[in-house]
């Protein structure tokens, strides 16, 4: 039988000092690598790309399906993960859903991975 992974919240940008700024404990390791988990995915890079050049800023995800030619409800299995890892938001507008990349998670990652990345 599996391992369960401990509960972590995800819904908050990634919070823990640099993976350079010395040895990372348990939590912050488990952090990490969830939200890398979470985008290592070639169809959940697509995604977050396309999210993070639209022009409206979100999309909804008919049109991210149209997009990479994928099924909705594969896409919207895809931005599920991505939302639970906290780098995406969603707002339902009458019969569409629509998504946005959030950057500041995004860039609070780019920071636990390299804090000169962002300089």
């Amino acid at each position: 039988m599996p391992k369960t992974l401990p509960l972590v919240d995800m819904s908050a940008p990634v919070c823990c000092p640099p993976v350079a700024a010395g040895p990372v404990d348990d939590a912050a390791a488990l952090e990490v690598a969830l939200r890398l988990k979470a985008i290592a995915d070639p169809a959940r890079v697509k995604l977050m790309s396309l999210l993070l050049t639209a022009e409206s800023g979100a999309q909804t995800t008919g049109d991210l399906a149209a997009t990479i030619a994928l099924s909705e409800s594969t896409v919207s299995h895809h931005l599920g993960q991505l939302r639970t890892a906290g780098l995406i938001e969603s707002e339902r507008r009458g019969m569409n859903v629509y998504h946005r990349a959030r950057r500041d998670a995004l860039a609070a990652l780019c920071f636990v991975l390299d804090p000169n990345c962002c300089t």
